[in-house]
């Protein structure tokens, strides 16, 4: 039966004094006004809206990214009216003398990432101009990953989430199977993906500019000054989903050199989870975080706990992945069913028909909804490197009224209808007949598009996590001179106070 009550979510009412959960400091950064924000839902949505910022651009384009790929059109469906977004690029500091352009990537996506190597370790021809500058950040532990996906407009709009500008993340919402548009620069078809990114404006865009320009500075020592204009850069057929809101900024920052470690993500992540009340919507690339899992499974043996419905990837790339990924996704899911004594668990991944049967959809977004009033939508995983291990940044929303929380809530019934095939008034009509997001699943999840489970939701097998897990998915830096480290602590601290 649908529930009769509404109780407060939190200890307090959200948006009065006292009752956010929101601290600068611990579980984030700052929180700053968004005259507008927005959810970019897949990359044909995110990239089109970006090209149109990027063409408004008159003094600064700073991109931070796990990987680029200069060969990549942000809109394929346009044709030739879309040039490779490196041209693009070249032409927009042609056509204005006062833009600069920075692009910084982790230095290990010249291995590790999908992009073309070469132009990121020797250049490409639209790379030849002396107000573009692309660098390899190389400044973080080893096996660590800078995997932020940050893009500031003359520091006054910005785009952040899990999109990186790279091959294979370009799709749209129908994700269909057989796209003819869903192709690598060398003509390779990849399955259809879906992710997130949010654009925000005001101060909270300020707020991310400054964050990029401390990375800038912190790989390449140059200290940049703001690059403000009084021009109009939001999207124009871009509708708003939140205005005048108050938008966290959490990060997860490695300790490295003298830069302390920063796990602002990791307490928020724990801090929304716990706060709870009716149902726990996820979307994750990667879903092993057995903190996490065991913070859920809580809730689940609790009587009057939340639903908590998980979207993730069925098939994961390379086999080191899915031997670690894949192995502890499967005992956590095991783990968690356990504890549910009150089927409110739903685990999923998303297929839409293909030719013969179905096709999975790789999921690569990162997002965390609790009830109406917490929505976070970042480049963090629910794994163990982003605890303490990369370099991330989320964006988080706690909403102040009425109307932000129900533009929380049809951001949910959107995500939902998108992999369910059915419209989101069907899915708010299936949440307010059941009163449960599990049960209204349930109800609507009968379309060849739609969201199958686990099988680790059916069968036995181990729980606990894989041997080695701290080893291969570690929630710090490896430092195997650590005990050097420890003895130039102990020298320096033997010749009494040093400054900070």
């Amino acid at each position: 039966m649908p529930r009769t009550s509404d109780p407060p979510l939190f200890s307090g009412t959200a948006g009065l004094p006292g009752s956010s959960i929101l601290e600068p400091g611990r579980n984030c950064w700052r929180v700053e006004r968004a005259e507008r924000a927005a959810v970019l839902v897949d990359g044909a949505c995110y990239f089109s809206r970006l090209e149109q910022a990027l063409r408004s651009a008159r003094r600064s384009i700073l991109i931070v990214g796990w990987d680029f790929d200069g060969r990549i059109r942000l809109r394929p469906d346009a044709g030739e009216a879309s040039p490779p977004l490196g041209d693009l690029l070249r032409s927009l500091v042609d056509i204005h003398p006062e833009l600069e352009i920075r692009i910084l990537i982790w230095s290990i996506a010249t291995l590790h990432a999908p992009g073309e190597t070469l132009p990121l370790i020797a250049g490409a021809k639209w790379q030849e101009h002396a107000r573009i500058h692309l660098r390899l950040d190389r400044e973080h532990p080893i096996y660590a990953a800078h995997h932020q996906k940050i893009v500031c407009i003359d520091d006054s709009l910005t785009f952040a989430g899990g999109i990186d500008l790279t091959v294979e993340r370009w799709d749209t919402r129908q994700h269909g199977a057989g796209d003819p548009l869903r192709l690598t620069p060398d003509g390779s078809a990849y399955p259809p993906v879906h992710d997130l990114q949010m654009v925000v404006d005001g101060a909270a865009a300020h707020a991310l500019a400054e964050l990029a320009r401390l990375r800038w500075r912190h790989a390449t020592g140059e200290a940049l000054e703001p690059a403000r204009t009084n021009f109009e850069l939001w999207p124009g057929d871009l509708e708003p989903d939140f205005v005048g809101a108050s938008v966290a900024i959490a990060r997860t920052a490695p300790q490295w050199g003298d830069h302390p470690a920063i796990n602002e993500v990791a307490a928020l992540t724990m801090d929304m989870l716990r706060a709870a009340r009716h149902s726990i919507y996820i979307e994750a690339q990667y879903f092993v975080s057995f903190a996490v899992g065991d913070l859920l499974a809580r809730h689940l043996a609790s009587h009057d706990g939340p639903d908590i419905v998980i979207v993730t990837s069925m098939t994961l790339p390379g086999a080191f992945e899915r031997f670690v990924m894949g192995s502890n996704r499967d005992r956590l899911i095991r783990r968690m069913r356990r504890a549910d004594r009150f089927d409110r668990l739903r685990v999923y991944h998303p297929v839409v028909p293909a030719a013969e049967g179905t096709c999975a959809v790789l999921i690569h977004a990162k997002l965390i909804i609790v009830d109406d009033v917490l929505m976070r939508v970042g480049s963090s995983n629910l794994n163990n490197r982003s605890v303490g291990l990369d370099t991330e940044c989320d964006l988080a929303i706690e909403a102040g009224n009425a109307d932000e929380r129900r533009s929380i809530g049809r951001r949910r019934e959107r995500l939902l209808a998108e992999h369910l095939g059915v419209s989101p008034d069907s899915v708010a009509q299936a949440l307010a007949a059941e009163g449960s997001l599990a049960r209204a699943i349930d109800v609507l999840n009968h379309n060849a598009r739609g969201l199958r489970p686990f099988e680790a939701m059916a069968t036995s097998g181990p729980v606990r996590p894989i041997f080695g897990t701290p080893l291969l998915d570690p929630k710090k830096p490896f430092e195997p001179l650590w005990f050097l480290r420890k003895k130039r602590k102990r020298s320096a601290g033997s010749l009494g106070p040093q400054p900070g």
